[in-house]
């Protein structure tokens, strides 16, 4: 995960390791170890729910980071690991969907993109109870 950019946009921008070979990673990178769905975080860390956490965590001006430690105050959804699977499942369909018809017309494509994210959304959309 990329904890520095010039935007909160693309500060904390990631990518899911699937391989199991040795990976080199950059500076300004925060590498998150986990024992869930690599994808499924993935696709968690692209909903507008994650980007609304890390807009409160960004700080900066010419050059936007989000600290590594910080990374511990965002709070992560996860279902059960079957539940995880089906999520994933689901919007790897979605996105081949939306990559399949790249030479279509460019309405259906936007159309299929926006389709896409409002799913991501809700398959990812847990209601998190606050405890007092």
């Amino acid at each position: 995960m990329a904890v520095t950019s010039e935007n909160v946009e693309d500060v904390c921008k990631c990518v899911a390791w699937l391989g199991y070979e040795k990976v080199a990673v950059g500076g300004h990178t925060a590498i998150i170890h986990h024992n869930q769905n690599a994808k499924y975080l993935a696709y968690y860390f692209h909903t507008s729910m994650f980007f609304a956490q890390k807009r409160k965590l960004a700080h900066g001006t010419k050059v936007i980071e989000v600290t590594p430690n910080r990374l511990h105050d965002i709070v992560i959804p996860l279902p059960t690991e079957s539940r995880q699977r089906e999520i994933v499942k689901q919007l790897d369909r979605f996105d081949s969907l939306c990559n399949d018809i790249s030479e279509g017309i460019p309405a259906e494509m936007e159309a299929r993109q926006k389709q896409y994210e409002y799913y991501r959304d809700k398959l990812l959309d847990f209601k998190m109870i606050e405890v007092n």
